[in-house]
């Protein structure tokens, strides 16, 4: 079974900054779906950005499947961010933004609510909402075998918010995707996952 870890991460943005965190160990196995539970401002966007490649640690590691991060093609660890408008670019009508990861798939589209006139717009002319269906969309449509989740709802109505993790939690068992929801949300954190990990004295 392969496993998504952190051995002894340490981080910080600047080698004048203090550390957002040291030591930190952190594993998820694939098929599993794990919660992180911290509250604003104990780096859990900072920690993310690292499991997904898109940071490299000051200290320590990350390992996938006990080696290092792949560093080309699509990454097997996807992130879906809290602000979507961050995570896209402004200027790819939103069919391109799905084409990165591959063929479009039909049936996600109908599955997340995404209406087909959508792809041809640019990212601002759909709300945020909108928009974060499409992020999700992608990361579902690449060949991940890792999901991370950072605080994707937390913006979003009731309904969207459980049409998207509907979607989000059958996908990932149904290709046994290892599952990572970093909240502040204990409530959602219980209902969706196996295990929590929590972070500060949350």
């Amino acid at each position: 079974m392969m496993q998504l870890e952190a051995r002894q991460l340490g981080f910080r943005y600047h080698k004048n900054m203090p550390w957002v965190f040291r030591d930190l160990e952190f594993r998820v196995e694939q098929g599993e779906c794990v919660s992180l539970l911290a509250p604003s401002g104990f780096g859990k966007t900072t920690l993310a950005l690292l499991l997904a490649g898109y940071l490299t640690p000051v200290e320590g590691e990350i390992l996938l499947g006990g080696k290092p991060l792949p560093r080309r093609g699509v990454c097997p660890v996807q992130l879906i961010c809290q602000h979507p408008e961050r995570a896209v670019n402004p200027r790819w009508r939103l069919r391109r933004v799905l084409e990165e990861c591959g063929p479009i798939k039909e049936d996600m589209l109908e599955a997340l609510g995404i209406e087909r006139a959508w792809l041809e717009r640019f990212p601002g002319e759909l709300s945020g909402g909108e928009l974060q269906r499409f992020c999700v969309a992608r990361a579902l449509m690449s060949s991940a075998d890792f999901l991370i989740c950072d605080e994707i709802s937390t913006m979003l109505d009731v309904i969207t918010q459980a049409q998207i993790w509907n979607v989000v939690c059958s996908e990932a068992k149904r290709r046994n995707m290892g599952l990572v929801i970093i909240t502040h949300n204990q409530h959602l954190a219980q209902r969706l996952c196996s295990r929590s990990c929590d972070w500060g004295g949350v």
